[in-house]
């Protein structure tokens, strides 16, 4: 031996409890004094393996299986065995083996203790008589976590008999499948930390039945520091389990119930006219299909297209919004397909259009009637081959886009009259979502009313509990041109005007709309719009449209362009 080797037996006796070291093979080499005295064999009748002399009959196997197979792994590890005294009676150790490795990992010596723990097992015994009384799960486990004892309820939970407790354990055979990996894991991590823990598991019964259970871990340690046993109480949590799940699946349906039919007030209602569109998009939301939103304005063609995207395998991904119809002609290229540093004077960087900010999402495209034809054969190419090009790049960039495309206007016709591609026509008209008008919706007006009114009053900080009858009959007999938006913008005015706790509105807020406006105010109306278009060539919205050039909103013009059955696509540019 090396001179530390020399040194051994001299450390090894200081230890102040029963110690020994061991070769690489597992044989004995040093026992301290300690040791000796304690069983009363002499140094040369305990080497190599003359030791298991004093092991107890019933433990040496189980104490040999560990040991073999601790030489086997090189890793640390501990066993519970009766050690014989001197006077040839028996008391329980915690015997534990700890390897010592060389600078290439391989194991060159093992040294270990044996800890006295008689009074440990006669306490436990004790205690056994105490906790088979108590009406909750308890366990006693080793270091390790191998379970040494459970009591009488444990037992009569889950059918075995103490003598297969520890064969059985409590790992995967009485685990849910669902929660193995799970529980291993948690147990694994903890165990080695020796700190109080709990966690919630599901444990199989003797009636072939899971239940919830809330265990909590708790160690006792030695002098030394070292745990030597982990308490461990299972509390049934099953029907607090059950009452949470309940509620979290009531949650998760009302989120999808007001997701579904109240997300927006343009989507509140119960018509059958609503309750068709709705079931078109649970149809067309889970896939990819290119969808087509049909309807007049302010009847929630945008919110049709939300509840597609978020009804979709795309909905964790961007949402990305272009109203066609409020970009200027020579910026919408840039705009949707993006541009190179110095592709037109302006563009001092490069920058990504809306294509490339909703990859992996959808796009909507709102008022597409109003695209150019150039930008109509540019979007027919991404639809065709889902590729792009950037102003001022000839290299294309694929992208994965669902496009959902909405208007208000009749494209059949559009594609007669040659201002709209046919074959772009027939892409976009995959799947085709007609949005009901709010007058096919009279069924919904009392619904939309109340929501509107609760709204509003709640912003103002007022409390309107009822509405006048006579109001009421006015919003269901009025012909909304503006849709569900123009019931909104009344409603509003109405409840800020509100000083009681009823609501009603001037019957003369309805009949001063478009929709019943006398031929002479209506003839006169209809030339000055019909004159802004001419010089918008056509475009509604935007800094040079229509709306612009009147000084009225475009929701506002757009509803008068109806109320006056005003086509449009005569004065657009060809």
């Amino acid at each position: 031996m090396s001179n530390h080797g020399d040194q051994l037996p001299m450390m090894i006796d200081k230890i102040p409890t029963l110690a020994w070291s061991c070769r690489p093979d597992g044989t004995t080499e040093f026992l301290n004094q300690r040791w000796l005295d304690y069983t009363g064999l002499s140094m040369e009748a305990s080497l190599d393996w003359g030791w298991k002399v004093a092991i107890h009959p019933d433990d040496l196997e189980r104490l040999m299986a560990t040991w073999l197979g601790l030489l086997a792994s090189g890793e640390p590890g501990h066993q519970e065995a009766r050690l014989r005294a001197f006077d040839g009676t028996y008391r329980w150790f915690l015997f534990r083996a700890v390897p010592v490795h060389d600078e290439q990992g391989k194991v060159v010596r093992w040294y270990g203790t044996n800890t006295d723990i008689e009074d440990l097992k006669r306490a436990e015994t004790e205690l056994r008589r105490v906790v088979d009384l108590i009406p909750q799960f308890i366990f006693v486990m080793q270091p390790d976590g191998v379970p040494l004892y459970a009591n009488q309820v444990a037992h009569d939970y889950t059918g075995i008999t103490p003598e297969e407790l520890s064969r059985a354990g409590f790992g995967s055979r009485f685990s849910h499948p669902e929660d193995v990996e799970r529980l291993r894991a948690i147990r694994q991590e903890c165990l080695s930390r020796g700190l109080p823990f709990e966690l919630e598991g599901r444990m199989l019964g003797k009636d072939e039945g899971y239940r919830w259970f809330l265990l909590r871990y708790n160690p006792l340690r030695d002098e030394q520091g070292h745990v030597i046993r982990w308490y461990v109480t299972a509390t049934d949590i099953h029907d607090r389990k059950h009452a949470e799940e309940k509620i979290q699946n009531e949650n998760l349906a009302l989120r999808e119930e007001i997701d579904r039919s109240s997300m927006f007030e343009e989507i509140v209602g119960s018509s059958a006219a609503l309750r068709g569109v709705l079931a078109q998009v649970a149809k067309v939301a889970p896939t990819d299909s290119t969808v087509l939103i049909l309807g007049e304005t302010g009847t929630g063609k945008e919110l049709i297209a939300r509840a597609i995207h978020r009804r979709s395998s795309r909905a964790t991904r961007a949402f990305i919004r272009v109203n066609c119809a409020a970009i200027p002609a020579p910026l919408i290229a840039s705009e949707l397909f993006g541009h190179e540093k110095g592709a037109f004077t302006g563009a001092l960087q490069r920058r990504l259009g809306r294509f490339e900010a909703a990859d992996g999402g959808t796009i909507f495209l709102d008022e597409i009637a109003d695209l150019t034809a150039e930008m109509q054969i540019a979007l027919l190419r991404v639809l065709q081959e889902s590729e792009i090009e950037r102003v001022g790049s000839s290299q294309s960039i694929a992208v994965d886009v669902r496009v959902l495309a909405a208007t208000n206007r009749d494209l059949e016709t559009a594609v007669e009259r040659g201002t709209f591609r046919q074959d772009l026509f027939y892409r976009l008209n995959v799947f085709p979502i007609q949005v009901p008008p709010l007058r096919e919706r009279v069924d919904d007006i009392s619904m939309l009313a109340e929501y509107l009114i609760e709204r509003y009053a709640k912003k103002a900080g007022k409390s309107i509990r009822t509405i006048e009858q006579h109001t009421l009959e006015l919003f269901q007999a009025y012909d909304w041109p503006g849709n569900v938006r123009e019931l909104q913008n009344v409603v509003e005015r109405a409840v800020v005007l509100c000083d009681g706790g009823t609501f009603s509105i001037d019957e003369s807020w309805l009949k001063g709309k478009p929709a019943t406006q006398g031929p002479t105010l209506a003839a006169g109306e209809k030339s000055i719009i019909e004159a802004a278009l001419t010089a918008s060539l056509g475009r509604i919205s935007g800094p040079s449209g229509a709306a612009a050039k009147l000084g009225i909103p475009r929701q506002t013009l757009e509803s008068k362009i109806k109320a006056l059955r005003i086509d449009t696509l005569p004065f657009r540019a060809r």
